[in-house]
């Protein structure tokens, strides 16, 4: 027992308990708002379990700490050079969704798998951690001859290859975070401003064939519904009706909101994940909303700043791209909700439900932990 007890305080004295404790914090006020949807009505409204949304969500909260747990105890070092054995895994798991694939609630996309008890996965989650960990592997293998052009293009075609696979199963959102993670990663490996520029030219350039060949009307729909003016703003402006819902939910918080329990909440589709956050602006207010914001702008922080504390390159890029994903999953679901962008089906990290989105993001925070905790410089300055 003594034994025991000595780990657990060797452990805990070499943790990032800030980060744990910020990333606790958001994931209860997560499932207290899914505790409060259910209580009124708009969701788990069938026959069955009661707080069923909430206890999927608290259960896979949990198994993403325990997750995160046995991540912080691995060395990075080690999971990445196991890319052989996760990256196969997670993008035979996605190709299955597209033989034996469901939609689930109200995505409009097939990307998940059916478990046991009528519980669901959504591969292109886990595919993203591992993305995150084998992408930031082979930046650190390519070093300072990362500008080399055969390297560049082995890079773009292992990050496109991914962003293709999940384009095609039809969740854009998902591959639009692995493009912005692929960014921020290149960027902070020291990518050239010519490569830049050289990319910027060619997505100017292919936008019109993105926009006329890879986009449907329902995605082209939602961007013209918000930035076209005028008389023919009134054709798309049923592509509004739930950012509008969204906004009249969060304006009718005001301050400090009607309450969690208080059964006056408005409804709003899609209000138990991607618009979660109109509900904890009408539930508490703009002082919630703040807080929400201030509470992920801790984690991204603190994601950034073990970044620093980092040895490696490959703990300092596998830290920018867990940071990268939960901060722009958190500014372009929080633009959504504002009407300010533009709907592509983006979680908001450690709130929406679905458990596959929680347990990866946490997972993610266990690999930021990892990193954290088999720095030198933190065990020498924890000494």
């Amino acid at each position: 027992m003594k034994k025991l007890l000595h780990r657990i305080s060797e452990y805990l004295r070499h943790a990032d308990l800030l980060l744990y404790l910020l990333c606790m914090a958001i994931t209860a006020v997560g499932i207290v708002s899914l505790v409060a949807l259910a209580n009124t009505g708009y969701i788990d409204t069938s026959p069955g379990i009661p707080f069923r949304t909430a206890l999927v969500q608290l259960g896979a909260a949990g198994a993403g700490v325990l997750g995160a747990f046995i991540l912080s105890r691995i060395d990075y070092h080690t999971i990445g050079k196991l890319w052989k054995l996760h990256l196969p895994v997670c993008v035979l798991l996605v190709l299955l969704t597209f033989i034996v694939g469901e939609g689930v609630g109200e995505a409009d996309d097939v990307a998940w798998l059916r478990l046991f008890g009528g519980m669901t996965l959504q591969p292109t989650e886990m595919l993203k951690i591992s993305f995150i960990v084998t992408f930031a592997y082979h930046l650190s293998k390519v070093g300072l001859r990362l500008n080399d052009l055969r390297n560049v293009l082995l890079l773009l075609l292992h990050a496109g290859a991914l962003i293709f696979l999940v384009h095609k199963q039809g969740d854009d959102g998902t591959a639009l975070i692995f493009a912005l993670i692929c960014v921020s990663m290149l960027f902070i490996a020291g990518f050239s401003w010519w490569y830049i520029a050289a990319c910027a030219v060619l997505l100017a350039a292919g936008a019109p064939v993105i926009w006329f060949y890879v986009m449907n009307d329902d995605q082209r729909g939602r961007i013209l519904a918000l930035y076209t003016q005028g008389e023919t703003a009134a054709a798309y402006e049923s592509f509004l009706f739930q950012q509008n819902r969204g906004l009249i939910a969060i304006g009718s918080g005001q301050v400090h909101g009607v309450g969690l329990f208080s059964g006056e909440h408005s409804y709003v589709p899609a209000m138990r994940n991607d618009f979660i956050f109109s509900f904890i602006g009408e539930a508490l207010g703009f002082v919630g909303c703040c807080g929400v914001i201030l509470l992920l702008c801790g984690i991204c922080l603190k994601v950034l700043g073990t970044s620093y504390l980092a040895l490696d390159d490959l703990g300092r890029y596998i830290c920018v791209g867990v940071f990268a994903m939960i901060a722009f999953q958190t500014v372009i679901n929080i633009g959504m909700n504002l009407k300010l962008l533009p709907v592509v089906g983006v979680t908001l990290p450690f709130l929406s439900a679905g458990g596959t989105s929680v347990m990866a993001v946490w997972l993610g925070i266990g690999l930021v932990l990892s990193v954290y905790m088999h720095s030198r410089k933190n065990l020498f300055l924890d000494k």
